[in-house]
């Protein structure tokens, strides 16, 4: 009995430090991927090209859902140049705000979702070198 006792309590020991150590990175990667996220938004309504660029992965591609427009696209140097070139948001400052939410992380894929005033941006990132980068955005524009 006592055999079975320190076995069920070494179990249970074993699988909640192995549950502690497995929440510790998904928490510091759920904090990166928002920060990935807030730094792309961010970027572009502050017209920060630098800020956007270091967000975005190199195969990094949007596509864009506006009503009844065809769906259009851009690639990350697309964004970049726009950002550098029509420099801040035309918004007003009390619209520059945005909503983060990391939906899922698994090893090193993550999906967020961006909620601003004006368009709704869910997106997947990956993980590379220790750093999250966005590799898709898919954007539904609000009429």
């Amino acid at each position: 009995m006592k055999r079975l006792l320190f076995t069920i309590t070494l179990a249970m020991l074993v699988y909640g430090t192995s549950a502690s150590a497995q929440t510790a990175p998904q928490s510091n990667d759920s904090s990166a991927v928002q920060a990935t996220v807030r730094n792309y938004i961010e970027g572009y309504y502050r017209g920060d090209a630098a800020r956007m660029q270091a967000s975005l992965d190199p195969h990094y591609l949007k596509h864009m859902i506006h009503g009844t427009i065809p769906m259009r696209e851009k690639t990350g140097s697309q964004m970049v140049e726009e950002v550098s070139s029509h420099g801040p948001a035309d918004f007003p400052e009390a619209q520059k705000t945005e909503q983060i939410s990391v939906l899922d992380i698994s090893g090193n894929i993550a999906s967020a979702k961006l909620v601003t005033p004006h368009w709704v941006d869910y997106m997947t990132l990956s993980k590379s070198n220790g750093n999250w980068k966005i590799l898709s955005v898919v954007q539904n524009i609000a009429d």
